[in-house]
């Protein structure tokens, strides 16, 4: 048996989308031992959590998952499945490749960066009140411990993967206590990667550069609510967020999965594209070390797109099970 990696399969087109990326998988030999686990809207229909407590000690005790989307109810009280997994596993780094693929036409070709997000703190802590009937709070909330492990993730991974630059995006000429001590931290981390370019750029400035001078950015370190900005922006600039993939890593667990909705109104259709699930799941192959595998089946479904071969969010009509099929087919030769 290979290495044990947990799974979700979650609700709307999870099944489907995961259905699609096992399939792919297996033309691609990749050996895995899944361990399936229980989330989503079954559970609360059973009157258990989103994300039961015994799922979440199976992605703390294996360290590895992938999970696709998971509906949140409205009007239940229950907790984003993602915010829960990020308290509770600690997953404080959101990591966003962002990458032009061949077959999908884009204004912005050669797109090839990295974002990382803090993923803890920031205004999502969720910290807010009425001061009075008409005035509201939100603290934003930015701690030396958040910044220097998400600056360190970040020149961690532009090291180990032979990124030249990273750039730090903030807003600390308005806001320079919280956002100057990011700042201030990540120039301090900066100092122990010399061989790697540093520099820093306002928010809204660098909102325009990635549209103007895309190919000057590399890996972007952020804040949590400047990081989920960026990530979407991005993600369009390549195609959408069905071609987007994403994880969320903690010192001893990671999660990767499709940054996308469960879509319901398309659940059992076999419409949905199943890409960026896919691209999430060669993520996880290469933070487990089988980069051939991840190379293998990043170029098959390149090679497919590049035949025109696209579900209907990009123009085609390829049916989820189909695309995969046709992944499968360019992995076997």
């Amino acid at each position: 048996m290979g290495r044990k990696v947990c799974l979700i399969r979650g609700d709307g087109i999870g099944p489907e989308i995961v259905d699609a990326v096992l399939r792919v998988f297996a033309a691609a030999r990749v050996d895995l031992d899944w361990v399936e686990l229980e989330a989503g809207l079954a559970c609360v229909e059973q009157g258990r959590p989103l994300v039961p407590e015994e799922t979440l000690a199976a992605l703390a005790e294996v360290g590895v998952g992938l999970k696709a989307p998971m509906t949140t109810p409205i009007g239940k009280g229950s907790v984003s499945p993602n915010v829960t997994l990020r308290k509770r596993l600690d997953l404080y780094a959101c990591v966003r490749p962002i990458r032009s693929l061949r077959g999908i036409p884009t204004l912005f070709p050669d797109t090839d960066l990295v974002i990382f997000r803090e993923n803890t703190e920031d205004l999502y802590g969720q910290v807010e009140y009425m001061a009075t009937p008409t005035v509201a709070y939100t603290l934003k909330i930015i701690s030396q411990t958040g910044c220097e492990r998400i600056c360190r993730a970040a020149f961690d991974y532009a090291r180990a993967n032979g990124r030249r630059k990273v750039t730090a995006v903030h807003k600390a000429n308005i806001m320079k206590i919280s956002d100057g001590l990011f700042l201030r931290t990540f120039q301090r981390i900066a100092e122990e990667y010399p061989e790697i370019e540093a520099n820093d750029m306002i928010v809204d400035a660098q909102c325009m550069h990635l549209v103007t001078r895309w190919r000057e950015y590399d890996v972007l370190v952020t804040e949590n609510l400047y990081g989920d900005i960026l990530s979407d922006l991005c993600a369009g600039m390549v195609g959408g967020l069905g071609v987007a993939p994403g994880a969320n890593i903690g010192t001893k667990c990671a999660i990767f999965e499709a940054v996308h909705g469960s879509a319901p109104p398309l659940a059992g259709l076999n419409k949905a594209n199943p890409t960026a699930l896919l691209l999430s799941a060669t993520m996880m192959l290469g933070h487990l070390g089988e980069m051939d595998k991840k190379a293998a089946i990043e170029g098959a479904l390149e090679a497919t797109l590049a035949r025109g071969i696209k579900t209907g969010d990009l123009g085609g009509d390829a049916s989820t099970s189909g695309f995969a099929d046709a992944i499968a087919s360019e992995l076997r030769g």
